[in-house]
């Protein structure tokens, strides 16, 4: 690891030159530089954790150019130096966003021990930073993994709305990945710096959940000591991902629709409103239009709720992404178990694409890593599949192709995977496999595929 950066900036050479050598005793790097144009240039040109600058500089102010500084480099602290104490001076520099300002000629006593709680304030900001970025890569869109027309469009969608502030229903079964989209959505928006909370509304009773959204007041109820923040107010600027908002109660429907209407709502034992800034994404695997007319959902609450809907199709209406999925699963449990497997067998590839998936992704993912548990090395066979998988159909998938090593079999599996992505289209799986749509249709026939 590197040695953190101090830039001096200061047009008194030999007082620069002393508080250089001072400082690369401490196991520092130090630049210098005798005016803001120079120090510039080195701010551009190295990762400076740390500017040291006279006030009075032959180009410029050093209380301005502190503002400059933290505008481009927010992670970059700054001391300030001056030969004459000036309250305004230091008061407008902290307000510039300084780290301190002090006198020249303070004795090193006091100068060095400033400069390291400095760097150590840049090294936790650029940590910080560089988790940001890692969490931003791992949630971002292009993590998503697929290239089916549905789970295209649903991306597509997605990457829309992200930039605004739009409430946003996320739809479809149980295991298709609305997190994962909440999460994207939340990192390419205005608030990604800021707190994503989620909660699963199916996971608490009544009572539990209100607590749990809201927060209470000490006193409240048995037990409750002092106030508690509820995960609206605790995601104040950010975003808060409601998980199942069709097991909602309804009494809690009332107070959300009201965060929705006016950002305020009452914490338990309160009486005053707390006020919040939240963007709010919903997600359900149920029909909420349905739970509307059976009186289970209030309708006022579904439209404010469902401005931006986006439908997450399920594994069986993405099939051509099956065999991205399960090699991306395959590397990870592999990775994690420390284990070589050299992939899918086809004939293994041929069983995931014929099940049925109620449980979608989250299924899949299971199912991958049972069978790398299993697996010593070479590909994945059938044999390592759960017990719902039909084994007595695996053997007996088409006469004579029971090997996955078979010519007809990878040809059968490779038309089946076309036609998994052309969503069935036949003139279109034709146009890609580069054959006649009647030589197709012989196929199809020969092989059994329907």
């Amino acid at each position: 690891m590197s040695a953190p950066q101090i830039l001096i900036i200061d047009d008194e050479e030999k007082l620069r030159s002393l508080l250089a050598r001072i400082i690369s005793l401490e196991g520092f790097e130090v630049q210098e530089a005798a005016d803001i144009r120079s120090g510039q240039r080195k701010l551009q040109q190295a990762d400076i954790d740390l500017v040291i600058c006279d006030v009075k500089l032959p180009d410029g102010s050093g209380v301005d150019f502190t503002s400059r500084i933290k505008k481009e480099y927010p992670q970059t602290e700054i001391i300030l130096l001056t030969a004459y104490g000036n309250i305004p001076d230091g008061i407008q520099a902290m307000k510039n966003g300084a780290f301190d300002y002090i006198t020249k000629g303070d004795d090193q006593n006091k100068i060095i021990p400033l400069i390291h709680k400095a760097i150590e304030k840049a090294s936790l900001a650029r940590k910080v930073r560089s988790l940001e970025k890692r969490l931003g890569e791992q949630y971002s869109f292009s993590n998503i993994l697929g290239r089916s027309k549905p789970i295209i469009s649903a991306i597509a969608a997605a990457q829309r709305v992200a930039g605004t502030d739009t409430t946003v229903l996320l739809t479809g079964e149980t295991g298709t990945g609305k997190e994962v989209f909440a999460q994207a959505i939340h990192q390419a928006g205005s608030r990604r710096h800021q707190e994503f909370v989620a909660v699963n509304c199916s996971a608490f009773s009544r009572e539990l959940l209100e607590n749990e959204l809201f927060g209470h007041r000490a006193g409240a109820f048995t037990g409750a000591t002092k106030d508690s923040k509820g995960i609206f107010e605790q995601a104040n600027k950010g975003t808060v991902f409601l998980d199942e908002i069709g097991e909602m109660p309804l009494a809690l429907q009332a107070k959300l629709l009201r965060v929705l209407e006016t950002g305020e709502f009452l914490k338990v034992g309160d009486s005053k409103p707390t006020r919040v800034d939240v963007r709010i994404i919903a997600a359900t695997n149920r029909d909420l239009p349905a739970e509307v007319q059976s009186g289970h959902f209030r309708e006022d609450l579904y439209y404010r709720i469902s401005v931006f809907q986006i439908h997450l199709p399920s594994l069986r209406e993405r099939a051509a992404d099956i065999e991205a999925l399960g090699d991306h699963f395959l590397h990870y449990f592999s990775s994690k178990t420390n284990k070589k497997i050299s992939g899918m067998s086809l004939s293994y590839l041929e069983a995931l694409l014929r099940h049925a998936w109620k449980g979608n992704i989250r299924e899949l993912k299971n199912v991958i890593e049972r069978s790398v548990i299993l697996t010593d090395s070479g590909p994945l066979l059938p044999g390592t599949l759960p017990p719902e998988f039909d084994h007595n159909a695996l053997e007996k998938v088409v006469p004579g192709m029971n090997s996955a090593f078979d010519l007809t079999s990878a040809e059968r599996l490779h038309i089946q995977k076309v036609l998994n992505y052309t969503q069935g289209n036949k003139t279109e799986a034709a146009r890609l496999l580069n054959i006649a749509l009647s030589t197709l249709y012989r196929k199809l026939e020969e092989y059994k595929i329907g």
